[in-house]
């Protein structure tokens, strides 16, 4: 395999090599690894297009490009709905004073019950 040499200033290279050490990889192979999980925009635009075609077909409603570009976006809604809570919830353990228990929700089981005998 050839290699290159790239110029990075120096906190990089520190940012890097501290990545690395933590993930038990040389700085290249973190470098290689951090490439290959990045979509180019040809890769990004092939999994959008796939995306909303499986979404067409598993609901079956002829949606337009257009109309895809104008609804919400759910995935990021969620997302800042769950790191607002992560904030609070960190500044609420920061806060000095009495601290009230974070009760888990309660889960619901969709397992079938056994069949008898």
């Amino acid at each position: 395999m050839a290699t290159t040499t790239i110029q990075v200033p120096r906190a990089t290279l520190d940012r890097l090599a501290e990545l690395a050490k933590e993930r038990g990889l040389s700085i290249a192979q973190l470098v290689e690894a951090l490439a290959a999980a990045q979509l180019t925009a040809a890769q990004l635009a092939e999994w959008l297009a796939a995306d909303r075609e499986t979404v067409r077909r598993v609901i079956g409603v002829g949606i337009s490009d257009e109309e895809f570009d104008q609804a919400p976006d759910v995935l990021g809604n969620i997302c800042q709905i769950a790191t607002a809570k992560a904030s609070s919830l960190a500044a609420r353990s920061a806060s000095p004073g009495p601290r009230k228990p974070i009760t888990p929700e309660p889960r619901v089981s969709l397992s079938a019950p056994p069949h008898g005998g």
